[in-house]
């Protein structure tokens, strides 16, 4: 990730997150913005809107073979978050399909959780996100609990814990809202600049491409301000842009 970002000069990681649609016109609709967009990112995320309408091993492997051979690490955001067994098997799909990274989610804890998708990961070169602070309105309505345990007697909330284990299990990223700047910023230090803050929810959500980056967020996520856009190059150069300006 890092090569690839300073290469491109861009920290904007392109979501293709499109609408629904018959899989031919969204593996075309999909191919064009990546066609079009590709120097001006650094990593291509795919979640459920493509893998389940043009199939993991089907359709799907064009899109992952065009990131590829643009040179572009690409992420499943899977959001894992089961028992260990079925976790594993399910980094094992993402990971044989071609996904260098897969996203999990910290809840389901580490024993018989996440150790297996973690270490799946580093047997096979690959990377685990965890998301520490999801970028949607009812967000605290679970990161933003207290919670008591974890061997310290007094409340704490659970994002700050999540970015610990982050840290802890070394996690190749940790998801932070940029609809949640204050959050971004604390947790930058929670982090100590050791695991890199992804932050999706860029334009239609909310979140600000110069505010994100001045506290402290890596990576910008970046999904339909891009895909849904009449112009998606156009865009794609000017939160790059934006983005570079902010880091200065």
């Amino acid at each position: 990730m890092e090569q690839v970002s300073r290469k491109a000069g861009s920290n904007i990681v392109l979501a293709l997150d499109l609408p629904l649609g018959k899989p031919k016109k969204l593996l075309f609709q999909a191919k064009k913005i990546l066609e079009a967009v590709h120097p001006h990112v650094c990593a291509v995320k795919f979640n459920h809107h493509l893998t389940l309408p043009l199939g993991l091993f089907g359709d799907l492997q064009d899109l992952l073979n065009q990131a590829k051979g643009f040179g572009l690490p690409t992420i499943m955001d899977c959001k894992i978050n089961d028992i260990g067994s079925t976790n594993q098997t399910i980094a094992e799909y993402y990971f044989e399909a071609g996904f260098d990274a897969v996203t999990a989610n910290p809840f389901v804890g580490w024993e018989d959780g996440l150790c297996p998708v973690f270490n799946k990961a580093k047997r096979m070169n690959r990377g685990v996100l965890l998301l520490v602070y999801m970028s949607h309105k009812g967000a605290s309505e679970g990161y933003g609990q207290k919670i008591i345990g974890e061997e310290r007697e007094k409340p704490q909330f659970q994002y700050r814990l999540f970015a610990e284990r982050a840290l802890k299990w070394g996690a190749a990223g940790a998801v932070v809202g940029s609809t949640y700047p204050e959050k971004i910023k604390e947790l930058n230090l929670v982090l100590k600049e050791k695991v890199p803050i992804y932050s999706p929810g860029i334009g239609i959500q909310g979140g600000n491409t110069e505010i994100t980056i001045k506290n402290g967020a890596t990576y910008l996520i970046v999904g339909r301000a891009i895909t849904q856009a009449e112009n998606p190059l156009r865009i794609a150069i000017e939160l790059k842009r934006i983005a570079h300006k902010s880091a200065k």
